[in-house]
């Protein structure tokens, strides 16, 4: 099938633009002119300018059953970010900056060309609240072709209220992480002491907007709308995921859907000798435990793979967005 062509006119990019002459997308707040050709253009903490900057457009097969399915996930990597995790795994891209320059129209087009080669399940923004403005308008001319797939907006968990606002009539799904319940390693490693409270705002937010995840409720194979959240399990900071998993029991109840992740890898060298190892298997069966005797009933896990402890080949869920398929030793 093809779709029909929707180009992007001068006035769409002119509004586009405004909400990047005083950027507050993200919480950080920075105020600054991300617009290209200003001074201020990279010192955001995001690290890019308005150009939109992606690093892969392709399927993913690597997110939970109900969003990769069998087909797999059509995703959207982009640029940047917004929190810049210290032990990021993407960290080429969320990082270092590695990408290329895409106009809408040809961002549009590589996506109508996924949906229509792969027959892709959704549509899933990766860490994209920096370019919200542009996925909004990505959206809208999808859905104008008369493309109705789902919408993933896959987030760290950081974003504002507002911003979740604008978003709310493009996004179907949310994929936030609650990555911390400890300010002060959320400082650490994110350069954000406010990450719980403003996680745990913004998850309710969305929780609002979308509820649980739909598939949970009538029991189909594939989510069309609603919310799971994510939470890494880091080596040496059990204390961190315990104390994380309560907190969304305590604010959400036992039916939040929750995926909880094993897969830390240590990609770059840290002053913390804890984050150059991998999660033992003591550490995982205490979180897991955790989860369990609070009662959480969808629950998604990720057990660790005992071949891959202390391996120095690459595991097949860690990507490297050098080459044309960052993703492509893993499939299920």
């Amino acid at each position: 099938m093809e779709y029909p062509k929707k180009d992007i006119d001068k006035k769409d990019l002119m509004e586009l633009g405004k909400a990047f002459e005083e950027c507050r997308l993200c919480p950080r707040d920075c105020g600054i002119n991300r617009l290209e050709g200003s001074k201020t253009a990279h010192s955001g903490f995001c690290g890019q300018d308005n150009i939109l900057h992606v690093a892969y457009v392709g399927t993913h097969f690597g997110e939970e059953p109900p969003i990769s399915g069998i087909r797999g996930s059509g995703t959207v990597f982009f640029s940047g970010c917004s929190l810049k995790c210290s032990f990021c795994q993407n960290y080429q891209i969320s990082r270092d900056g590695l990408g290329e320059a895409v106009t809408l129209d040809e961002l549009s087009g590589k996506v109508s060309g996924l949906i229509r080669e792969k027959d892709v399940h959704n549509i899933n923004f990766v860490t994209p609240d920096h370019f919200f403005p542009y996925t909004f308008r990505l959206v809208d001319l999808l859905r104008e072709r008369g493309i109705s797939i789902p919408v993933v907006y896959n987030l760290s968990g950081y974003q504002s209220i507002a911003s979740l606002n604008m978003a709310e009539e493009y996004a179907d799904i949310y994929l936030p992480d609650y990555k911390y319940s400890d300010p002060s390693i959320s400082w650490k490693l994110s350069r954000c002491k406010d990450y719980p409270s403003v996680a745990l705002e913004a998850i309710a937010e969305m929780v609002r907007q979308k509820g649980f995840l739909d598939c949970l409720n009538n029991k189909a194979e594939l989510a069309t709308k609603g919310v799971l959240v994510r939470h890494l399990i880091l080596p040496g900071k059990i204390e961190n995921s315990l104390n994380a998993l309560t907190s969304l029991f305590i604010e959400f109840g036992a039916d939040l859907p929750v995926s909880l992740m094993s897969q830390y890898h240590p990609v770059l060298p840290h002053d913390d000798k804890d984050l150059n190892r991998f999660v033992s298997q003591e550490e995982f069966d205490r979180v897991y435990a955790h989860a369990l005797d609070l009662g959480l009933r969808n629950l998604f896990v990720q057990f660790p793979d005992k071949t891959d402890a202390g391996s120095k080949r690459h595991p097949p869920f860690l990507p490297d967005f050098q080459k044309a398929e960052p993703f492509a030793g893993y499939r299920p």
